[in-house]
């Protein structure tokens, strides 16, 4: 029992939110561009906007724990960054459209 049952920064949960925030963000702004020829449009456009807000709030986290040497910065920012494409993209076009 000499091992120590404390965890380490990389143990930490916040690990994984720059990862979560850039699948999240691939798969908003992927669903964003599908928009335009897309013919499930209807399916995927509230999973796009929802995914795009999840990934700017949780890169958003990960960047804030990553600073703080828990977890990688790039993920996080890119997470963030593709989030905010594919949620506001989405957005603008449906306030283009008067919806």
């Amino acid at each position: 029992m000499s091992e120590s049952t404390v965890s380490g920064r990389s143990d930490s949960p916040a690990v994984a939110l720059g990862p979560t925030a850039l699948v999240l963000g691939v798969s908003s702004a992927v669903g964003a561009l599908g928009v335009f020829g897309s013919t499930l449009v209807l399916i995927a456009l509230p999973w796009t906007i929802i995914a795009g807000a999840l990934a700017i709030v949780l890169g958003a986290m990960g960047v804030h724990h990553a600073r703080r040497g828990a977890g990688r910065l790039w993920t996080a920012i890119a997470g963030a960054a593709l989030g905010a494409v594919g949620f506001f993209g989405t957005t603008a076009l449906l306030w283009s459209l008067g919806g």
